[in-house]
């Protein structure tokens, strides 16, 4: 906490331990996230990355036999206290790896969760849905198709509405999970673009194997390896003199 009371950081997290069963899948995450800021979360597969970004929503919830330990604050407000998940989940938004926008139109993908919080008014629907496609980057490309299957979009275009759906709920933050490896690269450049737009409102945690995608649109960048945070700092710093060796050696592509 600052001297007045107020929260330096979005996102505070302290001898943060995950287990599935005996399992520990995450060891003594120590994190921060500041207000509008990419952290790009790195490291082989299976180092822990998706299921850190999953505890900042609570997804792992839904998955029988973990547990959570430490300390996970959001506005310095715990997590995993008295905070109800489904205003979490409006606050800490989330888009999947693969696209995965719903058997409905164009429109009513955007529409659908401010509809499910109570939003009845056409009008400020309708304006809700505009303002969340123009920052997603994708009102000129549909406005003329609101009410076209959103399955009929090229998947780029389908990540994009994705995005703008997370938009809708006008979230703090947007937790990303390798949001273009499913994209060919033209697509993957403008959602990299998308990205440094949205940093002016949003704070974004994105989880990469793009090692030049990291260095592209991350303030900081968080290398992770075998459940633990190995190292954690600027992305420039990172890329150019890492501070631990197995940061070096990964990032050179000695292994993973």
């Amino acid at each position: 906490m600052t001297e007045n009371g107020a929260c330096r950081n979005k996102l505070d997290i302290s001898g943060l331990d995950l287990f599935y069963g005996e399992f520990q899948a995450l060891k003594g995450i120590e994190f921060t996230l500041k207000k509008r800021e990419i952290a790009a979360l790195i490291g082989p597969s299976g180092c822990g990355k998706s299921t850190f970004i999953r505890v900042l929503n609570r997804m792992n919830d839904l998955i029988p036999g973990c547990r959570i330990t430490g300390s996970v604050l959001l506005d310095g407000e715990d997590v995993y206290g008295g905070l109800d998940v489904t205003e979490l989940r409006s606050r800490v938004g989330m888009v999947f790896q693969k696209p995965n926008p719903f058997s409905m139109s164009v429109f009513d993908n955007v529409a659908y969760g401010p509809r499910v919080h109570g939003m009845r008014n056409r009008a400020a629907l309708a304006d809700l849905v505009e303002r969340s496609l123009v920052k997603a980057a994708l009102w000129d490309e549909v406005k003329d198709r609101l009410r076209s299957p959103a399955g009929k979009l090229s998947g780029g275009q389908q990540q994009r509405l994705c995005i703008a759906r997370s938009i809708a709920m006008e979230p703090e933050i947007i937790l990303m999970d390798e949001p273009t490896s499913a994209l060919d690269p033209i697509a993957t450049g403008r959602i990299e673009e998308l990205m440094v737009e949205l940093k002016r409102d949003f704070s974004i945690v994105i989880v990469t194997h793009a090692m030049h995608q990291a260095s592209r649109v991350s303030d900081r960048t968080a290398f992770f390896l075998l459940g633990e945070l190995i190292e954690y700092g600027s992305t420039k710093e990172m890329f150019t003199n890492p501070r631990d060796r197995r940061t070096e050696d990964y990032i050179s592509g000695r292994f993973g």
